[in-house]
């Protein structure tokens, strides 16, 4: 997650969306005062080759505290409130000035739910469940959906959920929007784990098919995701 003070957005993260590369992409033109929150080691020195600014200013100052966070943090049941990189936009809204939450740009990045669980599952679930079908009729695909981190109820809460099939353009909207000085460049992060390369439509079988989409019946419904080559984007 970042919150640019410079350029006046906040960037919310989801996953399997590219998220890491863009965090790390946007770091070139952070501020001394723009919150940068941190990622995994591995992330971070690919931050650190590009020399682009590392973790910064992620502790929630303390004047953004409510009087239940006082309380907790005085009688020690309570910690100093980070902001964290997958934080969802409520959380941002909370601990942020309320002119910041109201004027600045708010995005996240959505993707097609058929490919987005293939992907997790190649990145982390594939350990616990051997086979793919295991995992996406396991209760730990309900974990993969976002839209708690940009909506709340059936409401969007950001001002702009970018297409992972489209991030170019994407990326060229935030120029335009937060006059940055370029199209920031994606580095490849958690790129790789993917073995099986077929498109998803030719891989998911219709049980599989049925159960994504009712796990992210709302996302499909808001974004008009479609199972297809129409719909379909790159795998990563």
């Amino acid at each position: 997650m970042i919150i640019s003070h410079r350029h006046h957005y906040i960037f919310i993260k989801t996953k399997k969306t590219a998220g890491t590369s863009v965090e790390i992409a946007l770091s070139e033109y952070c501020g001394p005062a723009d919150v940068i929150t941190p990622i995994v080691p591995e992330d971070e020195a690919v931050r650190s080759e590009l020399g682009f600014r590392g973790p910064q200013n992620y502790q929630v100052p303390l004047l953004r505290y409510g009087l239940r966070d006082w309380g907790r943090l005085l009688i020690g049941r309570g910690r100093v409130k980070p902001f964290k990189n997958h934080h969802p936009a409520w959380y941002v809204r909370k601990y942020v000035a309320p002119r910041v939450w109201r004027t600045y740009y708010k995005f996240c990045i959505e993707r097609n739910p058929w490919d987005k669980a293939i992907s997790a599952w190649y990145f982390v679930h594939y350990r616990r469940y051997p086979r793919l079908e295991d995992y996406i009729h396991s209760a730990t695909l309900l974990q993969l959906t976002d839209w708690h981190r940009y909506a709340e109820g059936d409401r969007l809460i950001v001002d702009e959920v970018f297409r992972y099939e489209d991030l170019a353009a994407g990326m060229a909207r935030l120029r335009q929007r937060a006059g940055l000085p370029a199209v920031p460049r994606l580095p490849r992060a958690k790129a790789g784990f993917r073995k099986d390369r077929r498109p998803y439509w030719e891989v998911l079988g219709p049980a599989e098919r049925e159960r994504i989409a009712e796990v992210f019946a709302r996302e499909i419904r808001q974004f008009g995701f479609q199972f297809g080559p129409t719909d379909s984007g790159a795998t990563r």
